[in-house]
Order: C-alpha cells, then sequence, then structure tokens
C-alpha cells in the first residue's frame, strides 16, 4: 500500500434503520480519513450518529439499519457489500471495538480468562496453552494485578474499571490496525477515566495502531485526539486537527458544545447549554439541523444547508457564519458582484 493512502477512506456513508414510522437517516454522508498510528476523536451529542458510523464501519448493525450508500475501505479494501464471510477476518485481526458497558459487554457466566481466550482461539492461529499465555500477557499490558488469579475470576468479582481494561486487553490481543472506543470511560468515575485514557493512549504509542474515539467528552478529545469530527443530524458539521476545533470552532454547534463545558475559574458562574433538543431524524428540515437550536441562524439557514467550506487545509465547517463574515471582511464576494454562488 503507498505511503500516502489512509489506512481506513470513509466517504458518503448514508446508513439508514428501517422502522415502522419510516426511514431513519442515522448516518447521512459522512467523509473521513484515518492514517496509521493517528487518533481521530467524533464528538456529538447521544443520537448524532457516532456509534452507528462506527458500527457501519464494523458491520454490527441490528437487523433494522443497512448502509444504504458510500465507501468504506480498509488498506484498499472495500468492505461495503463484502459479506460476512470477508468481515469475520476484519473483525478482531484488523479492526476491534470496545464498547460503552464493560459490564454488558462480558459474559457474566463465563471466566474473564475463558472469554479473552476465546476471542484469541477466534481469530489467530494459537493454541489453547499459547492462547491463555496471550490473555495473561494482555492483561498484564493493560496493568491487571495478579492477571493469572484474575482469569480464573467472574466480571462480577472486578470493578468497572477493571472490567473496562479487560475489554481492552480483548480488543487489543489480535494486534489490531484500528481500535474504535465507543465511550470507553462513560461509565467510570473521574479518577478511573483519567487512567483508563492514560493508558490507551501509552498503548497507542507503543503499539503503533490507528484509534478511533467516539464521546461526547471534548475533555477526552483534547486529551487524546490528533484530529476531530464534529457531528449532529448523522452529518459532520465540523472537521479538523483537535488545535483548529478547540482554538478556532467555525461551526455554532461545535461553539455551543465549547460554552458549556465547565472550567478552572467559571465557579459560581451559570453555563451556556445548548437550548432546545435533538432533531427528530423521521423529520429533518429542509435547512441546517441545527439552526432551530441556534441563537444567530439566518433565514437561509432555514431553506438551504450549507455545502463544506474549507477554512484552511486543516479544517472544515458547514455553517452559513462562515460564509457572512467572508462578506463582510471582504474575502467571498457577494453573489451579485461575482455572478455564483460562495465558494
Amino acid at each position: 500500500m503507498p505511503e500516502h493512502m489512509p489506512l481506513l477512506k470513509v466517504r458518503d456513508l448514508q446508513t439508514s434503520f428501517f422502522t415502522p414510522a419510516g426511514e431513519v437517516k442515522a448516518v447521512n454522508g459522512v467523509s473521513f480519513n484515518l492514517e496509521r498510528g493517528k487518533v481521530l476523536g467524533i464528538v456529538g451529542e447521544s443520537g448524532s450518529g457516532k456509534s452507528v458510523t462506527a458500527y457501519s464501519i464494523m458491520q454490527i448493525l441490528a437487523s433494522t439499519g443497512k448502509i444504504v450508500g458510500g465507501s468504506i475501505k480498509l488498506d484498499g479494501q472495500e468492505l461495503v457489500g463484502a459479506g460476512e464471510k470477508v468481515m469475520k477476518t476484519v473483525r478482531g485481526n484488523k479492526i476491534s471495538i470496545i464498547f460503552q458497558d464493560p459490564m454488558t459487554s462480558l459474559n457474566p457466566t463465563y471466566t474473564i480468562g475463558r472469554q479473552l481466550m476465546e476471542a484469541i482461539l477466534l481469530h489467530t492461529n494459537r493454541d489453547r496453552k499459547q492462547a491463555w499465555d496471550r490473555a495473561v500477557e494482555m492483561l498484564r499490558l493493560v496493568n491487571v494485578n495478579e492477571p493469572e488469579k484474575r482469569m480464573k475470576q467472574y466480571p462480577f468479582e472486578f470493578s468497572g474499571g477493571m472490567r473496562q481494561r479487560v475489554m481492552i486487553a480483548m480488543a487489543l490481543a489480535c494486534e489490531p490496525d484500528i481500535l474504535i472506543a465507543d465511550e470507553p470511560t462513560t461509565a467510570l468515575d473521574v479518577t478511573i477515566q483519567a487512567q483508563i485514557l492514560e493508558l490507551m493512549k501509552s498503548l497507542q504509542e507503543e503499539l503503533g495502531m490507528a484509534i478511533i474515539m467516539i464521546t461526547h467528552d471534548l475533555g477526552v478529545v483534547a486529551q487524546l485526539c490528533d484530529e476531530v469530527i464534529v457531528m449532529y443530524a448523522g452529518s459532520i458539521c465540523e472537521q479538523g486537527t483537535a488545535e483548529e476545533i478547540f482554538y478556532n470552532p467555525r461551526h455554532e454547534y461545535t461553539k455551543g458544545l465549547m460554552r458549556s463545558i465547565p472550567t478552572a475559574g467559571t465557579a459560581g458562574t451559570k453555563l451556556h447549554p445548548i437550548t432546545g433538543t435533538p432533531i427528530d431524524l423521521l423529520n429533518m428540515p429542509q435547512g441546517c439541523p441545527f439552526a432551530p437550536r441556534c441563537d444567530n441562524a439566518m433565514k437561509i439557514c432555514l431553506r438551504e444547508r450549507c455545502p463544506r467550506m474549507e477554512i484552511n487545509e486543516d479544517h472544515m465547517a458547514s455553517c452559513w457564519m462562515n460564509v457572512k463574515s467572508g462578506i463582510e471582511d471582504g474575502s467571498i464576494l457577494p453573489e451579485e458582484e461575482k455572478g455564483g454562488e460562495a465558494k
């Protein structure tokens, strides 16, 4: 594979759920690249399409869900339409996932060792003795104390943080190229969250794998991610490097997320949450999906979606406010002066 080719290339991904009430367009035209050794953060509220994007890549959607368009290429290999036989070789071996709640992801009736070994035996050519040794090695790698003893214990004998470490060990056991972490710290307290994030960061640097970090916590993004995608109503509203997104947000939704974060020095002051509720995906508006909740919405926001606009080579956003500010500062000519649409 050429050096410049991304490890994962997603183009115009569209995933829908077909329900009695109608088609729910959960992911609508998502495109991004993931480079080797990089960490990509996908941020947004619940229902924005973050997890469905990940499940589409893994092709582990619910029975009502279907990829209806777009392309997902891993090392140049097309995964959309590849079939279950191909995906079985991809899951675990090339792409692994850590789910949100480790307690529901682990089988309470099987020992930790059995569950770790099952993944290793399924995806590698190791025998049972080698699988046991590899499982112990992985528990040691994620800093689980007394790994040989822990192999014989059940999930209920572990704390939440320890169960999450087991899930990370299971995901990494077959040395995948990509690790998808679907809100891996949501159910954990702040101290354990910090330990898990530090563990993931050190493992990523040690193993050189790429990570897709799905979260609603911008603090997690700031700690781990090289690039960030901000999603709303199944679409990407802003995309760029972590530095650009944090220090130069150019979509009103991103700005709203930033304003709602409690920071040092704000004790005693009110936070500024985003008003309203997330959009109904069964009744998508004609214009920008964030317009009903946006304090700066204009008439055009209600009528028409803003196209992707390049802020600079590391940053893009789909917000009419960028067109407005560009016209005001002279960097974008009004349509009547240039005879065309704003670019």
